[in-house]
Parts: C-alpha cells; sequence; structure tokens
C-alpha cells in the first residue's frame, strides 16, 4: 500500500522535470503527507497541467466526503473492475508528484519506517485516478488516489505492496485523456525496477502524521542505507 510519501521539489521543479504548465499553482514542499491532505497531481487536459487535489478519492455520487479517507489506494489488478474506480480509469488518470514514500516493518512491538526514492534523487509520478468531486453544498473538490501492485524485490522484505511508478516513457501513455486499453494495465502498473530505487531506515518521529520536516527523510543509522544493486 501507500499511506505515506514525500514531495520536497518545488512546483517550478516539478513543472520542469515533467514538462508541465503550473499556472498559479503554490505549495510549500511537505515531507510527511498524510491521506486527505492536499498534494500535486499532474492530468492532461489539452496539456500537461499540475494541478492542487485531495487525497482521498471520492467517486461520484457520493454524499458524504468521509469515504475518501478509505479509498487513498486502488489495487492495479482489480481498479479496471471496481465500480467506483472506473469511469476515471477510462479518462481521469493522473501521476501523484511524489519525491520518495514510506513503508513500515515491524520489529517486535515497534513499527520502523524506510524512505523509498529514486537513486536519481529527482521527483516521479505514482499512478494515480482522480474525480472532481461536488459535495452536497455546491463545493467542488478535486479528489484522487494511488494504485498500487506487488512490490518488487527490494520492497518485499518490508511490504508486499509498492503504489505503481509510472516510468517516464511511460507517462504520455498514462496521462493521455483517451480511453485506455486494459490489456495495457498489466505492462504500465508493475513494480517499479528495484534497481532504480533506494531504501534506507528513517526516524520514528515519522510514525506521527503531524511531524513534517526535512530531517524526516534522513538516515537514521548509515548502516540501515539499502539498496538493490
Amino acid at each position: 500500500m501507500c499511506g505515506r510519501f514525500v514531495r520536497s521539489s518545488s512546483v517550478a521543479s516539478i513543472a520542469d522535470e515533467f514538462y508541465a504548465t503550473q499556472a498559479s499553482l503554490e505549495m510549500a514542499p511537505s515531507y510527511n503527507i498524510s491521506p486527505t491532505q492536499d498534494i500535486i497531481i499532474l492530468n492532461h487536459k489539452g496539456a500537461r497541467q499540475l494541478v492542487k487535489c485531495r487525497w482521498g478519492f471520492i467517486p461520484l455520487g457520493a454524499r458524504d466526503s468521509s469515504i475518501g479517507s478509505r479509498m487513498i489506494n486502488a489495487r492495479a489488478e482489480t481498479v479496471a473492475s471496481k465500480p467506483a474506480f472506473r469511469s476515471a480509469l477510462r479518462n481521469q488518470r493522473c501521476l501523484v508528484i511524489a519525491d520518495g514514500f514510506y513503508e513500515w516493518i515491524k520489529k517486535g512491538n515497534k513499527r520502523v519506517p524506510y524512505y523509498i526514492h529514486l537513486k536519481s534523487g529527482k521527483p516521479f509520478g505514482f499512478a494515480g485516478l482522480y474525480n472532481p468531486w461536488t459535495s452536497p453544498e455546491g463545493k467542488r473538490i478535486c479528489t484522487c488516489t494511488i494504485i498500487t501492485t506487488a512490490s518488487n524485490e527490494l520492497l518485499a522484505s518490508v511490504h508486499d505492496r509498492m503504489p505503481a511508478i509510472i516510468p517516464k516513457d511511460r507517462q504520455d501513455l498514462w496521462l493521455y485523456p483517451v480511453e485506455i486499453d486494459p490489456a495495457l494495465l498489466p505492462e504500465l502498473l508493475r513494480p517499479f525496477p528495484a534497481a532504480e530505487l533506494e531504501m534506507h531506515q528513517v526516524s520514528s518521529k515519522v510514525n506521527y502524521p503531524g511531524y513534517d520536516s526535512p530531517d524526516s527523510i534522513r538516515p537514521e543509522f548509515n548502516e540501515t542505507r539499502a539498496s538493490c544493486l
């Protein structure tokens, strides 16, 4: 699964990396993003554009925004068949912009956090779906979910699921605003290559959603740094 992630890059650098227009979007970096918080997504509406969105998908017809906190992830294996996501998969696909994400491993009675990021240090895009939801009071909100897939060999020791990361050379196919061939989904949503990722243990302060500091992603112990070579 993906329950916490990091966006440390500036909006301007994200726009450059993803060839996107940022319009008037302004958001400070966040090192411990939790469900229901505002995040940055990239969609394709005539051009690539960065948009502020709330993490937690609210499907069409929902009367209450609280359902969003239970729909932060969608499984790659079932996303095409789930009624809540079916329409968005056809024409509301996006990239959820991140610089890294956290997973936890249980050691005794403790949950030990690990930070996973690209070896290149560049921001990347989780496969996501978005839905502009209108509340009963008429307020319009962009909401989204992150698609997860099976873990690669690096993440398997920590968790059996990982967010689906769309490789740069497949982003246009994922974002292009036409209905996607379901036969392509296993190729697009497969585990990201372990050789391109790095993982290290970080401070247990990350366990608290309110903790948001650049220190969040610093290695807790140098000897715990791990990579798949």
